[in-house]
Parts: structure tokens; C-alpha cells; sequence
């Protein structure tokens, strides 16, 4: 038999049980269903993440390498006046046509003569500080009275080397060397190419010697100033020419010889596409060769001529610029001065 005070007990503690049980139940199988604290949730793992153009912006593109900081602010350098005659004091890849014609007088001869000197150079910048060059050059000259002459002038072989000093400021250093294979040269010359040669010197200002000097290897160091600032130019230039004969020992009596020569250089960008520019050039002999000490005059130790013009600078591509110029000079002293030397000079630069 039964009685109720037993039962209700067992019931109680039955009741209880279950409770405990259901409450066990309900936390595993929240257990089950939530993540650990150690397990971030699909959502949060997605908030944390970057969306996929903020991807593309933080992490670095397989296709090349990022542009280097500050690249498109990098300012353009100043436009620079290049010389007619005065070498530049930049290094560049560029191949360069220039024709100078010389018209000038005899004393006592009614009929003018012509000169015409033509080069070809060619430079090509391995760094941004170097450029090695070759420079090919023809001389023809039709006198007032004589022969005709036409020849070959020496190759030259060099290097530009450019330091940039300051922002404004540019140094160009020059090593030139030329080959002495110029027409005319060696003890059986032919008799018209002396006076063409001496033609072809004033026709380029007496700069330019050294290929002209059929008989020497010349060795030529020279350097270059220049401010490049506002669209203005200030370039000022000297070279030492220390010239060596190596043939034609029998019809050249100087076995060497030492020239200088110098100039001043000015320009100005009237507008981007047209700048102005003139010269004042200078030689002079250090040592006294032969054809000086004939000389009674001793005009020929000294040359000094000026020159000016316009020059063009048109953009053909994104590295390429046509530079074309013309220029007109003429001498400031004899024997220039005499013979009333007019010279047109034609020079096209193609950069590239």
C-alpha cells in the first residue's frame, strides 16, 4: 500500500531531474549551433574582411610594379636653347645635320667665293649622364680665283659626360679624339685642297680645326657652363686642342701644335615652340705654328666671329623633338673682317 507522503517526494525529485536534463539539452545544442569565441561567424569573418576593391587598392597588382611615388608630380626640366656652333651640355640621343655656306672676297679680285662645310652627328645616350658621338663632316670651296676643291674632313669620335649642379645649373664635360683620314693629307696633297681646308676653318668660325687638320691626331678636353632657367639660357664654353702630326711630315712643318678656342652662348623661348639665340666665338693659337709666324699681320692667331638666329622645337612624339635652326655670322676681326666673310648656317637636330 501507498501512501501519499511517499509519493510526492519521488515526484518532486523526478521534476527536478527533468529540469536539469532539459536545461543540459538546451546549452549542447547551443553549444552545437554557435561558434567559439576563438571561431569568428561567416559574418563577422566577411565584415572583416576587405571588399574586393578595397583588394585591388591595398594589396600590390601581379601585372608590374607600382608606380614610384610622387612619378606624375615629377616636374618637367626647363626648355633649353641649344646651341648653333657651342656644343651641348646635355646628354642626348640625337642625330644632327648641319651645313654652314661662307660667301667672302678676294683683295683685287672682283669675284666672291663660296664655301660650304657640311656634318653629320651622331649621338646616343647609354645613361643619363652619357652620351658617346660620332661627327662626319665635307668641305667644298669654289675661290675667286684657283681651283675648285672638295674633300673629306676627320671623323671625330667623343663623349659628353652632364652633371647637373644645381636645378638651374648644368656642367658638360667633353673628350673628343679625331681620326686622321681627312682628304688632302699626307707629303703629295693636292694642291687645291690647302686653300679649301683654310676656306672650310673660317666657314665654321675657326671652331671646328681639328677635322680640318688632315695631318694631326688632335685630342680635344672641353667643358661647358650653362643656366637654364625661365625659358632662358646662359651657356658659356672652352676647349683645348692639342693636335699631333702623324703624317705629311715632309709638307707639314709643325710636328704639333696647341689651339683654344671659347664662347658665349644666349637664348630665349619667345614662345614654347620658338626660341632666339645668338654667339660670340673665339679661337686662338697658344703656340705659334708656321703658317702664324708668316703671317706679317698676325691676324691668324686670333679668329673672333658672332653669330644669331631663330630655332624651332617641335614635339613629334613622346621622346622625339625636331629642333631646326638657321643662323647668320659673320667675323669681328681679320682676316674675316677683310675678306668680308657672310656665313648661313643650317642646323637641324633630330632627337629622339
Amino acid at each position: 500500500m501507498i501512501h501519499k507522503h511517499s509519493f510526492r517526494p519521488s515526484f518532486g525529485v523526478l521534476v527536478g531531474a527533468s529540469l536539469v536534463c532539459l536545461s543540459a539539452a538546451r546549452a549542447s545544442a547551443q553549444g552545437a549551433a554557435e561558434p567559439s569565441a576563438a571561431e569568428p561567424s561567416p559574418a563577422d569573418a566577411a565584415a572583416a574582411e576587405p571588399s574586393a576593391p578595397e583588394a585591388a587598392a591595398t594589396e600590390p597588382v601581379a601585372a608590374g610594379p607600382a608606380a614610384p611615388p610622387g612619378a606624375a608630380d615629377k616636374p618637367k626640366p626647363p626648355p633649353y636653347s641649344l646651341p648653333f656652333q657651342l656644343r651641348p651640355v646635355v646628354a642626348a640621343s640625337v642625330v644632327r645635320a648641319d651645313a654652314a655656306t661662307a660667301f667672302y672676297s678676294a683683295p683685287g679680285v672682283s669675284a666672291s667665293g663660296t664655301t660650304s662645310v657640311s656634318t653629320l652627328l651622331f649621338s646616343y645616350k647609354v645613361t643619363d649622364a652619357l652620351a658617346p658621338l660620332v661627327r662626319l663632316g665635307i668641305v667644298s670651296n669654289s675661290p675667286p680665283a684657283g681651283d675648285s676643291g672638295l674633300g673629306f674632313m676627320n671623323p671625330v669620335v667623343g663623349a659628353t659626360y652632364s652633371l647637373k649642379l644645381a636645378p638651374a645649373l648644368r656642367l658638360g664635360l667633353f673628350l673628343g679624339v679625331t681620326v686622321p683620314v681627312g682628304s688632302g693629307g699626307g707629303n703629295a696633297p693636292s694642291p687645291e685642297m690647302g686653300p679649301t681646308r683654310t676656306a672650310g676653318i673660317y666657314a665654321r668660325s675657326a671652331m671646328d680645326n681639328a677635322m680640318f687638320a688632315v695631318n694631326d691626331l688632335t685630342i680635344f678636353p672641353g667643358v661647358g657652363l650653362a643656366y637654364i632657367a625661365h625659358g632662358f639660357t646662359a651657356q658659356v664654353e672652352a676647349t683645348v686642342l692639342q693636335l699631333l702630326r702623324v703624317r705629311g711630315d715632309e709638307a707639314q712643318p709643325d710636328a704639333s701644335k696647341t689651339n683654344f678656342t671659347a664662347g658665349l652662348h644666349l637664348g630665349y623661348f619667345i614662345v614654347p615652340m620658338l626660341s632666339i639665340g645668338a654667339e660670340l666665338r673665339h679661337q686662338r693659337w697658344i703656340s705659334t705654328p708656321v703658317a702664324v709666324q708668316r703671317d706679317a699681320s698676325r691676324a691668324t692667331r686670333d679668329t673672333t666671329t658672332v653669330a644669331f638666329g631663330p630655332r624651332g622645337h617641335f614635339k613629334l612624339g613622346e621622346t622625339m623633338w625636331l629642333r631646326p635652326a638657321i643662323a647668320f655670322a659673320m667675323g669681328l676681326d681679320d682676316p674675316m673682317m677683310a675678306s668680308e666673310h657672310k656665313i648661313l648656317q643650317v642646323d637641324i637636330p633630330f632627337a629622339f
